[in-house]
């Protein structure tokens, strides 16, 4: 890539230049030949009085003279000399003309009869003095002036050389510009090609440093956020692949060592230690369950079944089932709801779901003789549910951290206070499909607070 921008921007200036040098060169000849041209105009113009002086001074027509003044003539220009009876005085010409005619081999035949002009202009010039007219002038010259003269050719060079070093030294700071240009672009792309190369071989801490605010930096931050994204989840991967371990370790060891129990006649098989092997096979299910459940919502595959449901009364049933573990753990409960029922649009098995592990969190993360708070408020469009509970919080940096699936901000995968770190992400899943939000806030050490917000009509 940076051999393609290095000579993309090489062959750009080269072309610019080349353009550029072509373009002035031709209107400077271009002016420069209009000068000359008006030049020419200007000394013909002045031709009559200036014979009609030498014939003055010398009281004749002086060869001599007339091959002085055929010096000043321009270029290319032939004056035939008549008297005023017809006869030829003279034909007056430059001798360079006839000069550069004898140097032809030299590319330089320019006489009267190989002059490359192929426009011509005829002047007649009537030349006066004291006692009437003296002769006639005719004057045959190019409509366009030629760069003929030495000095002017001189002149024309010295310009044209200027111009290529001028060129020469623009298309060498061209080439150095882009040669530090495409290097200064190219480098922080490679700085990102080896990170994620490493990254690929699993450095999930690569990250790359750019501070250019240009799309290349922009870029930079897009790939330390992707590399941020991928180290956070193969964090929640190492820790869900713990905790669903520990999860199905613990009943599974349970249920090894009450059969071992039974076969050794340890332990009756009565309905005591039936119940308890039934308890971990429950949770095992409801485990499963709510696997289950996740991926299928992540995946676009849980449908809604629409129908009514009062909020109201479907709070109050959960709230009624969990009452005595909260009583058992001295809690405080403050339900507050308005008196009418509250009705949105919604899937009342999945409402169920979220609701009871919301309030069942609350519960299960309460300090002993701390307050569970569930308060129901409607609007003309939607459904409000708050539900606080004192106890250990949520820090700051676990906050946006525990919608995600398999993250559990308690590490100690206790059976009181453990979880696989599935609710949650169920819980906002069906919020989502529910067309509601759902956030919360949390002071550690005091009190967590969630608000689910259920729009009381779903649009399609």
């Amino acid at each position: 890539m940076r051999t393609k921008l290095f000579l993309s921007t090489l062959i750009i200036a080269l072309i610019t230049l080349t353009f550029s040098m072509l373009s002035v060169n031709f209107v400077f000849k271009q002016q420069f030949s209009d000068y000359l041209t008006q030049v020419n105009e200007r000394t013909l113009e002045q031709l009559p009085s200036r014979l009609s002086e030498l014939y003055q001074v010398k009281g004749t027509w002086d060869p001599v003279a007339l091959s002085e003044l055929s010096h000043s003539l321009p270029f290319g220009t032939v004056v035939t000399l008549t008297d005023p009876s017809g006869k030829l005085i003279g034909t007056l010409d430059n001798p360079m003309d006839n000069m550069m005619h004898g140097q032809g081999g030299m590319g330089m035949n320019m006489g009267m009869s190989s002059y490359t002009t192929t426009s011509w202009k005829t002047k007649i010039f009537t030349v006066t003095g004291p006692l009437g007219t003296l002769a006639t002038a005719e004057v045959r010259y190019p409509a366009t002036a030629q760069i003929l003269n030495p000095q002017d050719i001189r002149f024309q060079s010295a310009v044209f050389r200027s111009l290529l070093f001028a060129g020469g030294l623009a298309l060498l700071f061209g080439i150095i510009l882009s040669f530090f240009t495409s290097r200064q672009l190219v480098a922080p792309l490679r700085r990102l090609t080896q990170a994620a190369h490493r990254i690929g071989h699993g450095h999930l801490d690569e990250r790359v440093s750019i501070s250019s605010k240009d799309e290349v930096g922009q870029l930079a931050n897009a790939f330390n956020v992707m590399a941020d994204n991928l180290d956070r989840h193969e964090t929640l991967r190492k820790q869900f692949t713990a905790d669903i371990a520990h999860e199905l370790r613990t009943p599974l060891t349970s249920i090894k060592s009450y059969i071992e129990a039974f076969q050794d006649g340890v332990l009756p098989a009565d309905q005591e230690n039936l119940s308890s092997i039934h308890e971990e096979i429950d949770r095992l299910v409801d485990l499963s369950s709510d696997l289950k459940d996740l991926n299928v919502a992540e995946i676009g595959g849980l449908h809604l079944n629409l129908e009514p449901v009062d909020i109201k009364y479907l709070l109050e049933k959960i709230i009624r089932n969990l009452y005595p573990l909260m009583q058992e753990k001295e809690l405080t409960l403050d339900w507050n709801a308005p008196e009418e029922s509250v009705t949105t649009s919604g899937d009342g098995h999945l409402l169920t779901r979220l609701f009871y592990n919301l309030i069942h969190n609350a519960y299960r993360y309460s300090d002993p003789g701390g307050q569970v708070t569930v308060e129901l408020t409607q609007t003309s469009y939607s459904a409000n549910i708050k539900i606080k509970n004192t106890g250990m919080g949520i820090s700051e940096d676990d906050l946006p951290l525990i919608f995600e699936r398999f993250y559990r901000a308690d590490k100690s995968r206790t059976r009181e206070t453990g979880g696989t770190g599935i609710g949650l992400a169920l819980v906002r899943q069906v919020t989502d499909l529910h067309q509601g939000t759902i956030t919360v806030q949390s002071k550690v050490g005091h009190e967590t607070e969630f608000k689910v917000q259920l729009p009381k009509n779903r649009s399609s």
